[in-house]
């Protein structure tokens, strides 16, 4: 991979009244990983356009960002094509029904599918950060609950 490409990515952190937080498993690339919801940015798109874009795509749901939470500030390499990712996260709300396939077991995906994706709601209070396969996401994480004593509510 060129040393130049950049994988911009963009990423909601959604907790429903509940005090769940909603986290995507995926198969792909050969790889099984759970993260939130999100993906790459597209030439042409600001990133909370993607961002609903995104959502719209993989929930079927029409979502609001909130609040910035993180953005990475280390080098962080793809596993999947060695490029740079650079990864924006934010708090969202979503302001019509999420319609997905939901499950309450990690990676329950459908038998023989290479590329499959289910979601899945975490109460907060049993979530662990080592639940997400990524560091860049767990960093998000960290950055997010300690927001809660800076005026974020959920």
């Amino acid at each position: 991979m060129d040393k130049a490409c950049f994988n911009i990515r963009v990423y909601g952190i959604l907790v429903n009244d509940d005090r769940q937080v909603l986290i995507s498993d995926e198969r792909e690339y050969g790889m099984e990983f759970s993260k939130f919801p999100g993906g790459g940015l597209e030439y042409g798109e600001g990133l909370a356009d993607g961002l609903m874009r995104e959502f719209y795509e993989e929930c079927n749901a029409a979502i609001r960002v909130v609040q910035h939470i993180h953005t990475t500030d280390v080098f962080v390499k793809s596993v999947f094509d060695g490029s740079q990712v650079i990864a924006v996260y934010y708090s969202v709300k979503n302001d019509t029904p999420i319609s997905c396939r939901f499950s309450n077991t990690r990676f329950d995906f459908s038998e023989g599918l290479a590329i499959d994706q289910v979601f899945r709601w975490v109460p907060i209070d049993e979530f662990d950060e080592s639940d997400l396969t990524f560091e860049m996401d767990r960093a998000a994480w960290r950055v997010f609950m300690s927001e809660k004593s800076h005026g974020l509510h959920f």
